[in-house]
């Protein structure tokens, strides 16, 4: 069963290209090697963002962080100086999908 996350992120003024750059690179981390299915990131207003990640289940999601190269260490760190901050506002479970594919 699908899973999604929907994070929030507060980004220090001036940061922003930097925080785009860095959660792009995590994201597809996250993709080619521990099983996510792609996010998107959104501006909702100056300064702050919100993302939502799909994962194929709970699981995926929850063991995803142990199956990323070293690498992507340092990538997290420099994302999390950018903002001010980061918080997971839901873990949803797919009851239906009506998005055009």
């Amino acid at each position: 069963m699908m899973f999604s996350v929907i994070y929030s992120f507060q980004v220090k003024k001036g940061s922003e290209k930097l925080f785009e750059a860095d959660w792009k690179e995590l994201t597809k981390m996250f993709r080619d090697f521990a099983g996510g299915l792609g996010s998107r990131l959104h501006l909702a207003e100056e300064n702050s963002y919100i993302a939502y990640a799909q994962w194929p289940n709970k699981k995926a999601w929850e063991e995803a962080g142990n199956k990323l190269p070293e690498e992507a260490l340092e990538v997290r760190i420099r994302m999390r100086n950018s903002c001010e901050a980061m918080k997971t506002l839901h873990q949803l479970h797919l009851v239906e999908d009506m998005l055009v594919k």
